[in-house]
């Protein structure tokens, strides 16, 4: 019972990883090639600014989740922030807009959307302070 127990925490730490070197490396590309960003946001918000400001909170949030103390507070707010860039993915879908290293397909754009929910659920799983023995703590 041990074993398996252990394996669904390493499993959980493993994807842990995944997800915060993921958006690292997304929060990262938003200084090297801000331009691309900016071509999806929204009107209303300044997009240069939109941009820095999420690749900033990306590569914090990323960061948080690998440190025990602030992981479940970098969950939070990274599920704040898949749902604030959310209209910029819309935007993109409905305007068509290309972006480098996506193909540019309307339909992909629209299909990706989904995507977002799947990005806060997996987030959602590190709002719970885990350990090895399996038992988990609702934070909220």
């Amino acid at each position: 019972m041990s074993s398996v127990i252990d394996q669904g925490y390493h499993r959980q730490e493993l994807f842990r990883g995944i997800l915060a070197v993921a958006i690292i490396i997304v929060g990262i590309t938003h200084f090297l090639r801000p331009e691309q960003y900016a071509r999806i946001v929204p009107p209303p918000f300044p997009p240069f600014t939109s941009v820095y400001v999420s690749g900033f909170f990306e590569i914090l949030g990323g960061i948080g989740l690998m440190i025990p103390s602030v992981s479940v507070a970098a969950a939070w707010g990274l599920i704040s922030l898949f749902i604030a860039v959310f209209p910029a993915n819309i935007y993109m879908a409905l305007h068509n807009i290309p972006i480098d290293g996506i193909p540019h397909n309307q339909l992909l754009y629209v299909a990706r959307l989904p995507f977002q929910a799947v990005l806060i659920a997996w987030a959602y799983l590190y709002t719970r302070r885990s350990n090895p023995e399996g038992n988990s703590k609702t934070i909220s």
